[in-house]
C-alpha cells in the first residue's frame, strides 16, 4: 500500500509532466525547467527533487509520448485479423498518424530535430522499440505462413553487414535481408508521410488522410502485401 507522501509524490510528478507538456506546444523541446515550476506553482529548487535537470525531464516525457504512441499502435493492430497481414500494416501506418495527430508536440519531440546537447539514455529504447516490434511481428508472421518471401534484391556487402545486427537478435531473427530492408524503408516511409503531413511540408492539401491512404498502400506493396479483393478501406478500429 501507497503512503499520502507517495502519492502526493506521485501526483506532483504527474503534474510537472503534464506541464511540460503543454509548454511543448509552445516552446518546443527548448523546456525551462523555472517556467514548468512557475506553471505547477512551485519554486523552481523544488521541482529539482524531482527532475534533477531538463534532460531528465525530456526523457521522462520522452519515455511516456513513445509508450503512449506504442500502445495506440498496438491497439490498432490487436484490433485486425490475425491473418490479414495487409489490414495489420495498415493499421500500425494509421495507429502512427492518428497518435501523432492527437499528439503533435510529443510527436515533434520524438520524431522531429535533435534536441541540442540531449542524449537519449538508455531507458528510451524499450519504448522506442514498441512500434518496430510490431512491424517486425507483421515480418515473421509473414514469412511463417507464406504471406511474405525475400525479394531476393541485391543488397551490398557493407548494407548486408549492417542488416545482419538487425536480423541476428529478436524480433527481427530469421527475417532476409532483403525484406528487412524493406522494412525498414516501410517504416521510414510511414513517418516520413506523418512528418511531412505534421510540419506543413506539404503545403495546403485538401484531403491529407486520402494521400496517406494512397501512399501506405504502396508502401505495402512493396512488402509484398496486397488487400483482399475489394478491400482498399482504412481497417476496421477495435470496438469499445
Amino acid at each position: 500500500m501507497t503512503t499520502t507522501r507517495e502519492r502526493l509524490r506521485a501526483q506532483t510528478l504527474e503534474e510537472i509532466k503534464a506541464a511540460a507538456k503543454a509548454r511543448l506546444a509552445v516552446d518546443g523541446a527548448n523546456l525551462s525547467l523555472r517556467a514548468v515550476a512557475r506553471d505547477v506553482g512551485l519554486v523552481s529548487s523544488a521541482v529539482y527533487r524531482y527532475f534533477p535537470s531538463r534532460d531528465a525531464l525530456l526523457t521522462a516525457l520522452i519515455i511516456d509520448s513513445y509508450n503512449e504512441m506504442g500502445a495506440a499502435v498496438e491497439a490498432a493492430e490487436a484490433a485486425q485479423p490475425r491473418d490479414d497481414l495487409h489490414a495489420r500494416f495498415m493499421a500500425v501506418a494509421h495507429g502512427i498518424r492518428d497518435w501523432a495527430l492527437s499528439a503533435p508536440s510529443e510527436y515533434a519531440l520524438i520524431y522531429g530535430s535533435p534536441v541540442p546537447g540531449y542524449e537519449a539514455p538508455q531507458d528510451t529504447i524499450a519504448p522506442a522499440a514498441r512500434v518496430i516490434t510490431v512491424l517486425a511481428g507483421l515480418l515473421t508472421d509473414g514469412l511463417r505462413d507464406g504471406t511474405l518471401h525475400d525479394p531476393g534484391d541485391a543488397i551490398s556487402k557493407p548494407l548486408a553487414k549492417d542488416l545482419a545486427e538487425f536480423t541476428s537478435q529478436p524480433p527481427f531473427v530469421g527475417v532476409p535481408p532483403a525484406l528487412m530492408a524493406r522494412g525498414v524503408a516501410a517504416w521510414s516511409g510511414v513517418h516520413g508521410l506523418v512528418s511531412f503531413e505534421l510540419f506543413g511540408a506539404y503545403g495546403p492539401l485538401g484531403d491529407p488522410r486520402a494521400l496517406f491512404e494512397h501512399q501506405v498502400l504502396a508502401i505495402a506493396r512493396t512488402l509484398g502485401l496486397e488487400p483482399a479483393p475489394g478491400q482498399t478501406r482504412r481497417p476496421r478500429k477495435r470496438s469499445t
